[in-house]
Order: structure tokens, then sequence, then C-alpha cells
């Protein structure tokens, strides 16, 4: 049986107020990049988690450019938080299954490295970003949060090892934002322990 996320998912939508990132450990790692996003006059807190699991190469991203017409859903909601059902109908991501996501032929699927690798790429796509929309599970209450957390896969854990009772379909975490072009560009990641085929229930084939 899995349960998903147990705050519920959804995505925030705002402006940036300020970006930093975690204080590195003693090993020279950082964990989080840190997003603190402002919307109708209230501020949350928003981490991003590139911990690489002690290993070289754990933590595993790719840098997306999206279709404009196929978000436009969210270009027109107002800032703030939105509470969104994990399936196909409600504009949740799925890492593995949602168009909007699928890698481009000639792309690498993703690329893999330490934490300081994967913060430098979201902090290329949120640099001269004017509008964020930050996919994934709530904190603080879920139906008024403090901030979001669980901003990546949330899907094709092993299971047995801990973090597998999170494991679901169609509510995967996310970094999108719209540059003032207009391009909607996204950081997706996740852990390498994660897999890349799941079932309906979100575990690994």
């Amino acid at each position: 049986m899995t349960m998903g996320l147990s705050d519920g998912y959804g995505v925030l939508i705002g402006i940036k107020i300020k970006y930093y990132r975690d204080d590195p450990d003693d090993f020279g790692r950082f964990y989080h990049g840190n997003i603190d996003i402002r919307a109708q006059n209230r501020k949350y807190h928003c981490a991003i988690d590139v911990d690489p699991k002690n290993t070289p190469d754990g933590i595993q991203w790719r840098v997306a450019a999206l279709d404009r017409a196929a978000f436009s859903r969210f270009l027109g909601f107002p800032d703030g938080w939105h509470e969104l059902a994990s399936n196909e109908t409600s504009g949740a991501l799925d890492y593995i299954r949602s168009s909007l996501l699928a890698v481009q032929p000639g792309q690498p699927m993703w690329e893999s490295g330490v934490g300081t690798d994967a913060l430098l790429a979201l902090e290329s796509v949120i640099e001269d970003a004017t509008r964020f929309y930050v996919f994934g599970e709530p904190f603080g209450g879920p139906s008024s949060p403090r901030g979001v957390h669980n901003v990546h896969q949330n899907q094709g854990d092993p299971v047995g090892g801990g973090h597998d009772i999170e494991n679901a379909i169609w509510q995967d975490g996310g970094t999108i934002v719209e540059k003032a072009d207009g391009t909607i560009v996204a950081f997706l990641n996740k852990f390498k322990t994660q897999s890349d085929a799941t079932d309906d229930l979100g575990h690994p084939l």
C-alpha cells in the first residue's frame, strides 16, 4: 500500500524575495537551495533538496524549457498556495508520465553530480525569473502552509529504504519559473537511488 505525501500536494505561486544556500556540512556539501517567496503579502519558504546522500553523483537534475501553452493553466492562477489532486488532469507533475516534462530527443535524461553542481544549475534557472511556481508538499499546515518541501521526485524510492512510504504517482515536486521574455523553464531534481520506472503506486519496477 502506498501513502503518498502526508500533508498533500500542490503548487506555490509568487515572486522571489531572496535565494540562499544552506551552510555546507563538514564534507563541503550543500543540502538545500532555499527560495523565499512572497505571495499575497505572505512569505513562504521553499527548500530544494540536493543532498547527494554520501555519494559523489547521488543527485540528478535537468533543466528543461517547457511549452508555454501546455503550462498555461497556471499562468492565470493568482499568487498563493494551490492544492492539486494527484492525477493527470489537475496539472500535477509526474517526471515519468507527464507529457509536459517529457525529455526531448537527443537530450540526456539526467545530469549527475554533487549538490553544489545541482545548485549551480538551479541558480542559473532562477537568476532572472519574474514568477515562481514551486511544486511539492506544504509544511506548516496543508491549507495554510509556511512553505513547500519535497521539491523533487516523490516516487521510485526503494521499498524498505525508509522513504518509500511517500511513493506515489502524480505528486512530483519541481521548481518552474517564468522569465521576462515569457519562456517557462523548469529545474527538476531527483536522487540517484530513485527509479526512473515505477508502477501505479509509485514503487520502483
